[in-house]
């Protein structure tokens, strides 16, 4: 079987949109994103994110990745359309306020700020090349609720 890859242009980062504290399980990204639409789910093909940012810093990975520079047929995630075969999408679990979850607000914890930098920061000396970017900038959405660009700055990534 022949499979298509293409190259990684963006890493794009989200949030999981849950209320700040709350723990999200690996079960609970593929029952919202694969479960049939008739079971509470969005009824696609792969979960939307490669790896996810648990409260306490650990990155879990999603969706098995050879981790080279192209997106292969089985590595493709559902995380913006029009931007999946070209993308690596990463999530932190959290991105709202602890008591309203219509308001989008950085809940990133300490561990996640560090574990999310380290891997950033690795990804970017791997792929210099790669836009890293917040879902917000390709949807009209608030994830990943904070503002990726000025972030980078402040980690030392100065991108075009």
């Amino acid at each position: 079987m022949l499979t298509m890859s293409k190259q990684i242009q963006y890493l794009v980062i989200h949030c999981t949109g849950t209320r700040a504290g709350r723990e999200v399980t690996s079960s609970e990204i593929r029952h919202w994103h694969t479960d049939p639409v008739s079971k509470g789910g969005r009824g696609w093909k792969q979960v939307g994110y490669t790896d996810m940012f648990h409260l306490d810093g650990r990155v879990e990975r999603l969706v098995k990745n050879n981790e080279d520079a192209n997106v292969d047929s089985w590595e493709i995630t559902n995380g913006a359309i029009g931007y999946n075969q070209i993308s690596r999408h990463i999530v932190y679990v959290g991105g709202c306020d602890a008591m309203d979850v219509s308001r989008a607000r950085d809940t990133r914890t300490p561990a996640q700020k560090e574990s999310l930098k380290r891997y950033v920061l690795n990804f970017h000396k791997r792929f210099p090349k790669v836009k890293i970017i917040g879902h917000n900038q390709v949807a009209n959405k608030a994830c990943p609720s904070f503002d990726v660009p000025k972030w980078l700055k402040e980690i030392g990534i100065n991108q075009k």
